[in-house]
């Protein structure tokens, strides 16, 4: 059997594993403590761990002898970090922290759809992280993540 399709196998295995984990986040009891500024920082440490395990596969890959194992190590985390920034993103964020805005109110519902709308492309470029070790798709989510700030916060 080729190294690639080894390689294959091995990450296919990984993928099955990390996405049969149970993933837990921030309970979804109304508990009153958040903390936003803390889950952005979070979101920005999940964005540079998926960074270096991407620069981690890239190095790995490129050796003469690969060593398989690290590889698929580097792979797991990068997919466990982007569930986790998923996770803050789906279940803090959009089901916790935005709350839904009446259309009639217009300067609110736009704000509201804006966030929302944000947070959906980082979700999306989270899925993408996961696909792939191109490192625009990081650059692409630590611009999202400066958007939803900025529109969540209000500008600084």
């Amino acid at each position: 059997m080729s190294n690639y399709k080894k390689l294959s196998l091995i990450i296919i295995f990984v993928f099955g594993f990390a996405g049969a984990q149970f993933l837990s986040a921030h309970c979804q009891v109304p508990c009153g403590i958040y903390d936003d500024q803390m889950r952005i920082k979070m979101i920005a440490e999940h964005i540079t761990t998926i960074e270096k395990a991407m620069n981690q596969i890239i190095e790995l890959s490129k050796e003469k002898a690969p060593n398989y194992n690290q590889i698929v190590r580097w792979v797991y985390n990068k997919e466990k970090h982007a569930e986790e920034l998923s996770d803050i993103v789906t279940y803090y964020f959009m089901t916790q922290r935005l709350k839904p805005v009446p259309k009639t109110d217009a300067k609110h519902y736009a704000d509201y759809r804006e966030q929302l709308e944000l947070l959906h492309h980082l979700l999306v470029y989270t899925m993408k992280a996961k696909q792939t070790t191109d490192l625009r798709v990081i650059e692409e989510l630590r611009v999202l993540l400066r958007k939803f700030e900025e529109a969540y916060f209000g500008k600084k």
